[in-house]
């Protein structure tokens, strides 16, 4: 008897980045550009949280510099789910969001003149969470035009927030031991 081979959910470019990258800046760094070509967008960024602080780090790729760099260090996170349905949903830990139009998408899905601000017509907030915790969001996403995520698009997204998880949650405690170091030597100085 034959064994049944165990299908891939992602894409060989996608599961070759996973096994070459030995950290996770390079993972995201490598992998961010990949996710955008496979799934035809015009970019793509990995927010990563550091949730008991509420700071954040973004990662992102884009297509041409026509598209906004929505790039950042670790930063103060904004209180986004003040105006953002898609973030609240995120930090209570939901289902990742697909969405084919802003312009035409639900007021409880989104807030259209909040996600005016950011130029893009289509999008992905995808949740990347444990524990009912949100650690990252992924968000792909077009400009210019809506988009139809297809089935495979779907499950890209699905298996990507699950094996991004333990990449973004160790990015995320190494942002919080350096934080805590940097304090520890901020106190260390002013002692002298």
């Amino acid at each position: 008897m034959q064994p049944i081979p165990i299908l891939m959910l992602l894409p060989d470019n996608l599961e070759a980045i996973f096994a070459e990258c030995q950290t996770p800046e390079a993972l995201f760094d490598a992998l961010l550009p990949e996710i955008g070509a496979s799934l035809n967008v015009d970019r793509c960024f990995l927010d990563v949280r550091q949730p008991q602080q509420r700071i954040s780090h973004v990662f992102c790729w884009r297509r041409s510099d026509r598209f906004p760099d929505m790039t950042t260090d670790w930063q103060p996170e904004q209180p986004w789910e003040n105006e953002d349905p898609m973030f609240a949903a995120a930090l209570q830990a939901k289902p990742s969001i697909f969405v084919e139009d802003v312009e035409t998408a639900s007021p409880t899905v989104l807030n259209r003149s909040f996600e005016r601000n950011f130029g893009h017509r289509a999008l992905v907030h995808a949740h990347i969470c444990q524990d009912g915790v949100l650690w990252g969001i992924l968000q792909p996403c077009v400009f210019d035009r809506p988009r139809v995520w297809s089935e495979s698009d779907r499950t890209i997204i699905n298996e990507l927030t699950d094996r991004l998880l333990p990449y973004v949650i160790e990015c995320s405690r190494a942002a919080e031991v350096s934080r805590r170091l940097q304090i520890s030597e901020i106190s260390e100085v002013s002692e002298i």
